[in-house]
């Protein structure tokens, strides 16, 4: 397992530090940051969620933010956005834009663990103008295509 230093800045002394859940977690657990104890997410809208930390992300890297399983199994609660992208060059806030996909009232309490962050590499692609792409078997089919079920 490779590990590598993220400098993260607290800009709230409330603020948690990320954390992961078990030895072999890929995802660090992000905390809700709120003015107040908890916050209400009606059914089918979306609550622009703090967490009071900023990141330094190293070049060649992104923050991915997923949900959590058991918030968005259990609560219907997951980022809106499905994926948030922290990008290196980015020093503001992280915040979860946390959408309730249920029919219910959904509370949030102050410093519950709301989503998490993965830190991956990822490739630059240069990307070249063409009249012709190479042929596949699969060639443009979309989806359903392949006939799986």
């Amino acid at each position: 397992m490779i590990k590598m230093k993220v400098k993260i800045k607290k800009l709230n002394e409330n603020a948690v530090v990320p954390s992961y859940g078990s030895e072999f977690s890929a995802g660090a657990d992000l905390y809700a940051l709120l003015d107040k104890d908890k916050i209400e997410i009606p059914p089918h809208e979306t609550y622009l969620v703090h967490t009071g930390l900023s990141f330094e992300i190293p070049e060649g890297y992104v923050g991915l933010i997923y949900a959590r399983s058991s918030l968005g199994t259990k609560r219907g609660l997951a980022p809106a956005n499905k994926v948030g992208v922290i990008d290196s060059d980015y020093r503001g806030e992280v915040m979860v834009s946390l959408h309730n996909h249920s029919n219910i009232l959904q509370e949030i309490d102050n410093g519950e663990r709301i989503a998490q962050i993965v830190i991956t590499p990822f490739l630059k692609a240069e990307f070249e103008q063409c009249d012709e792409l190479s042929d596949t078997v699969r060639g443009e089919g979309g989806f359903g295509s392949t006939g799986k079920k």
